[in-house]
């Protein structure tokens, strides 16, 4: 589906470190898209779905029913620009990069206003081999700057966030741990063990990294390059990195309203 509505700006592959720029056009299959694996990944359709089911098959009274609705229906729908970002990327990388992501971290939020710590994209990818710990973060910005500060600022900018999944054994080792009992003993526990097995067998290499920007400009390719360079400089193979800048054919803050068109909140 991303195939058809997407067109290839710019791109520069690499064995370690590649980046590409990809911006979607209006179109039939765009909105599908977002209305679909898009939104799904948003709500946690999944989840939600099996929460609502589980609490209406409990013994309770008339009551309790109404109370229960209540409750359901005062759920709040997510509506942050950034949010919506982090599902575009999700949805992209699962369909174009085949990266499974176990987890949806719509699920640990015990705030439905606040945001979770730690890597944006967490996962597995596939391969002849086995699998792979998959580890990125995600930036939006209507910054008309080619690299918007996301990109290169002093801190917290993306390169820095993606060296620190590479090299801080901290956060990996939280990350790791966070994994461990939400795929034990389910069907993703192969693929956990696998990766950490080619992870600590490799000298903590083998691993693949994914930073996806989401922009509102035209597209250009200064937006990922200089990061690019630089992170080329600091990885080595068998480690993987992928940069990936997805240029929407409006403003950020329409992103939100797509995904929610023609459905109810």
């Amino acid at each position: 589906m991303i195939s058809s509505c997407a067109t290839i700006e710019f791109e520069d592959n690499h064995a370690c470190v590649s980046w590409r720029g990809q911006s979607f056009s209006l179109s039939e299959d765009f909105t599908s898209f977002l209305q679909t694996e898009v939104r799904s990944r948003l709500d946690d359709e999944e989840g939600t779905e099996d929460f609502r089911s589980h609490l209406r098959g409990l013994a309770l009274t008339g009551m309790g029913k109404e109370s229960l609705e209540a409750v359901l229906a005062a759920e709040a729908p997510e509506e942050r620009d950034w949010a919506a970002g982090e599902a575009l990327a999700e949805a992209y990388l699962i369909e174009t990069k085949g990266v499974i992501f176990p987890w949806n971290m719509e699920r640990d939020k015990r705030n439905p206003f606040g945001s979770l710590p730690g890597a944006d994209l967490v996962g597995f990818v596939a391969e002849s081999a086995g699998y792979r710990l998959a580890l990125g973060e995600v930036k939006t910005s209507s910054e008309e700057a080619y690299p918007p500060q996301v990109m290169s600022g002093r801190s917290g900018h993306m390169g820095h966030q993606i060296d620190k999944l590479a090299q801080d054994l901290t956060t990996i080792c939280q990350l790791i741990k966070w994994l461990h009992p939400r795929t034990k003993g389910g069907p993703y526990q192969e693929a956990f063990d696998c990766s950490c097995i080619s992870y600590f067998n490799t000298g903590r290499k083998s691993l693949v990294l994914f930073g996806v920007l989401i922009r509102d400009t035209q597209p250009n390719e200064r937006d990922l390059s200089a990061r690019g360079k630089a992170l080329r400089r600091k990885l080595a193979s068998p480690t993987q990195c992928d940069l990936v800048a997805l240029y929407l054919p409006w403003k950020t803050d329409q992103l939100v309203p797509s995904i929610r068109q023609g459905g109810d909140s």
